[in-house]
Order: C-alpha cells, then structure tokens, then sequence
C-alpha cells in the first residue's frame, strides 16, 4: 500500500509544481512590475515582488524534483496567502454562478501546497522518504 501512497504524493507534486510553475514562466517573461504596484498600494515595500520568483519558479521546481519538498510547499503556501490578500479579497466570501467559490483554484493551489507540507514528497522524489525536508 506504501507504493500507492507514495504515488499519489508525487501525483500531488506535480501537478502542484507543474501549474503553478507556469504562472512562473509568465512572470519572467512579462515581469513582476504589476505585483510591486499592489504591494506598493498594500504600503509593503515593492521589492517583494521579485519574492514571486521563489514562490513560484525555484519552489514548484524544487517540489518537482522533490528536494526540500517541505519547505518548497511552505513557501508556495507563503506566496498564496500573498496572491489571495493582494489581489482576491474582495472573492473570499463568494460564489461564482456556477456555484463554486470564487477562489477555489487559489484554494486548490494553497490546500495542495499544504498537504504537502505535511506528507511530504514520498519515496518517488530526488530527496528520498528520509532525504531533507521529504
């Protein structure tokens, strides 16, 4: 049964690392100048922008491979709970018209990436069931 298990935290890896990866990819090309303006409007300082760029490319990539796959879902918790108070607040308490909520592939995102916290990467990562932070 550990076999099963196993793979279906690495299932949870990669579609966690590969999606939000994506929304990394963009960010290089396109930069992060929109983010340091809410975080500017939030009175944060605008150079935690470039944070976006762990959040969401060195942490899906690590959590990928399954090398400090811990801490690499718990900065990627970091960097939604940041995207949902910067630019989805206004959505935490609705539903679309479907009647979904408003916020679920944030919520998707950040209870994966929690999960993960807590599971860990399995034995089908770089690090190994006992490697550092798996």
């Amino acid at each position: 049964m550990q076999n099963g298990q196993d793979t279906g935290k690495l299932i949870l890896r990669l579609a966690l690392g590969i999606l939000i990866l994506l929304h990394g990819i963009a960010k290089l090309k396109g930069g992060v100048g929109g983010i340091a303006g809410m975080l500017g409007n939030a009175g944060l300082p605008a150079f935690l922008a470039y944070g976006v760029y762990i959040g969401e490319v060195l942490a899906p990539l690590l959590l990928i491979v399954g090398l400090y796959t811990r801490f690499a879902a718990l900065i990627m918790v970091v960097n939604m709970l940041f995207a949902i108070g910067l630019v989805h607040m206004g959505q935490l308490a609705k539903l679309n018209q479907t009647g979904g909520w408003d916020l679920e592939l944030q919520g998707m995102y950040l209870f994966s990436a929690l999960a993960i916290v807590f599971l860990g990467a399995g034995r089908y990562s770089m690090g190994g069931n006992n490697g550092k932070m798996n």
